[in-house]
């Protein structure tokens, strides 16, 4: 088959037949009939994805390469940040982000065991996780209904002299409220994570400068898996505009290693062989020395191939997302101004990049009943993750004694939240057909 032909006439040759096979085969437009699954979330992809799938393939990388270096690239310049790291999923960009701020570079701001760390129960579990498992100290604050972010007025109850961060999610797109809590932190000097999984293409303005949510703070995270805004399979995301984080995470990402030669190059600094470190001999292999205890978080270069097709269309999925939610908002206001359903409503100085429509069912709404209907309807629906997080198995020990996490307050909007909350999908494959049929269904439950 390839007789005759140069490596790179093959290549070409397989690449056009990959593409003519998506064409083919993939995304055939089918017409929507009431009673087809409309699931909350899914890829948007084309050939360009799997083209470039297929030649990271041929390749045979398969770690980190040039394709990791021109998404990190491609993600910086978008997000107008100085540094991206890509990673295997956004619970990993997590672990990350935190683990970084354990670092002894950071001196008197590194989060040791025991200190406490503000966040807030409703949401997915991953952005506490690594809190809990480093043997720092979750403090948990309730939340808005309507934004379903944290209550900022609970910030200074919050803290206390071992509060070393604030770290947690914009949730389902809608950004919490940076101005309110980037002032808190700036006052007391600790550090902000934005945890931007669900959240990829919000902004946010303050003090008059308009930005994208995870760049406000000193570390942002994302995550690429199939449902989030933008996919590469697996995949995430740690970005920073200071160098010392940057060092952090990527010696955090890498092994924990001291070296910042990029996969498969040596001695980039030039001083492979000549500095002494810790307590190793004059010039022991700079490559194997560490500086922290860290992991290895990489992503293939085939994810990344995915992600560079997927960056190329993000602009247009947040313009979608934002379209779909004003569909769905418009068409069931009725039932909010009936006293039926609370609808979500965008913070104060944002625009969101919506992953989801979170309604929350009002007295005499059962949400269970709604949610049955809308499934059997074939419309998919989640609850807001966790719900109220302190209330699952993971943290029955904890209750039992109640150590190794804080609440202030009640958290009484959180469990109101897992209670009576849920939401369905805007992603941008949604047709109008598929959003008026979800706004009819759930009209008709909810009346």
């Amino acid at each position: 088959m390839f007789e005759n032909m140069t490596e790179a006439e093959a290549k070409e040759k397989i690449l056009a037949e990959v593409k003519e096979y998506c064409d083919t085969f993939h995304n055939k437009k089918k017409d929507f009939k009431e009673g087809d699954r409309i699931p909350y979330a899914s890829r948007v992809y084309d050939s360009e994805e799997m083209t470039n799938l297929v030649d990271s393939a041929l390749e045979f990388w398969l770690t980190s390469g040039r394709y990791t270096d021109q998404f990190e690239k491609q993600l910086g310049e978008y997000l107008g940040v100085k540094y991206v790291s890509l990673v295997n999923s956004g619970s990993s960009a997590n672990l990350n982000a935190f683990m970084a701020l354990t670092s002894p570079l950071l001196g008197d701001k590194r989060i040791k065991r025991g200190d406490e760390v503000i966040t807030v129960a409703a949401g997915f579990p991953t952005t506490v996780t690594p809190i809990i498992q480093f043997g720092a100290v979750p403090v948990f604050v309730d939340v808005t209904i309507g934004q379903y972010n944290i209550d900022v007025t609970k910030l200074e109850e919050a803290y206390s002299e071992k509060t070393k961060a604030v770290m947690m999610a914009h949730t389902l797109g809608n950004p919490f409220d940076l101005k309110a809590v980037k002032e808190f932190c700036d006052r007391h000097d600790i550090w902000l994570v934005e945890d931007n999984c669900d959240a990829l293409g919000s902004q946010y303005t303050i003090d008059g400068v308009t930005k994208f949510t995870g760049t406000i703070g000193d570390i942002g995270t994302s995550s690429f898996y199939p449902p989030h805004h933008m996919t590469m399979g697996e995949g995430g995301a740690v970005y920073t505009n200071n160098p010392l984080l940057h060092r952090c995470i990527r010696s955090m990402r890498d092994w924990g290693r001291d070296c910042i030669c990029p996969s498969g190059k040596d001695n980039f600094c030039g001083h492979r062989f000549d500095k002494q470190y810790g307590e190793l001999p004059l010039g022991y292999d700079h490559k194997y020395v560490y500086s922290h205890f860290g992991y290895n978080l990489k992503a293939t270069d085939m994810q990344a191939a995915v992600g560079c097709a997927q960056l190329k269309k993000f602009p247009s999925f947040v313009e979608r997302r934002k379209e779909n939610y004003k569909y769905l908002f418009n068409g069931l206001k009725e039932l909010q101004d009936a006293g039926r359903l609370i609808l979500p409503v965008p913070c104060e100085n944002s625009d969101p990049s919506w992953f989801g429509f979170l309604m929350t069912c009002l007295d005499g709404v059962d949400r269970n009943a709604v949610v049955k209907y809308l499934e059997e309807a074939g419309i998919q629906t989640r609850m807001l993750f966790s719900g109220n997080l302190i209330k699952h198995p993971c943290f029955d020990e904890m209750r039992a004694t109640g150590e190794g996490y804080r609440v202030v307050g009640s958290l009484e909007n959180t469990d109101t939240i897992m209670n009576n909350a849920f939401w369905i999908g805007v992603y941008p494959g949604m047709t109008e057909e598929k959003l008026e049929y979800m706004v009819k269904k759930i009209k008709e439950i909810v009346e």
